[in-house]
């Protein structure tokens, strides 16, 4: 799907939403409309699967998974250790703690982009950090760890690697559950460290 149509459905939906939350809220907005179309522009909000499958075979404790879906699809399939928040319950006092901290990466996803997308966009408005959207949703993860497709025998060593580690890693996190304490991590290629968004000085 083109990107800008991506962009438009994400931008009404938001309308909606935007629309849906009580009057009575005290949240202020935080990024004009230039500084957040700005900010999707960059795709800075994406994480890769491969990231996210390494810090998740790693047990990293600074990722935090969001699933979005609702609670049925959510326990029929999950990426381990992800809290289950529907998009619709994204602004209840309950959640707060866990979506508006600094301490962790918040990883947003659903099946697709276009919903982990929305939450990123209202989390962003809401003045909250270090939140960022699965690259591509499940549908992508399926296709990229799950399932990868195996390069020619003549690829690129760095090719070859992730192929190995995806292999790997799609065994290990097969179940979408918890992982078996005997799991062994394949050793991925290097992944470049991810700076912590950085909060705005002055101003609105």
């Amino acid at each position: 799907m083109n990107y800008r149509v991506v962009l438009s459905i994400v931008f009404i939906a938001l309308g909606f939403i935007i629309a849906a939350v009580p009057n009575n809220t005290t949240l202020q907005f935080k990024l004009t409309p230039e500084e957040m179309l700005a900010d999707l522009n960059s795709r800075s909000q994406y994480i890769s699967p491969d990231e996210v499958a390494e810090m998740i075979i790693s047990q990293d404790p600074s990722i935090q998974l969001i699933d979005l879906r609702s609670s049925e699809e959510y326990n029929k399939f999950h990426l381990p250790g992800a809290y289950n928040i529907p998009l619709t319950e994204l602004l209840n006092d309950e959640y707060r703690y866990v979506i508006n901290q600094d301490l962790k990466l918040n990883v947003f996803y659903s099946n697709g982009t276009v919903i982990a997308d929305e939450a990123y966009i209202i989390t962003r408005q809401m003045g909250y950090y270090n939140n960022y959207v699965l690259e591509g949703g499940l549908n992508y993860w399926a296709e990229t760890i799950m399932n990868p497709e195996k390069p020619a025998i003549t690829s690129p060593n760095d090719e070859l690697a992730r192929y190995d580690f995806r292999i790997g890693a799609g065994q290990a996190l097969g179940g979408g559950s918890a992982l078996s304490s005997d799991t062994k991590a394949v050793a991925p290629p290097p992944v470049q460290s991810r700076p912590k968004k950085q909060k705005a000085q002055g101003g609105c």
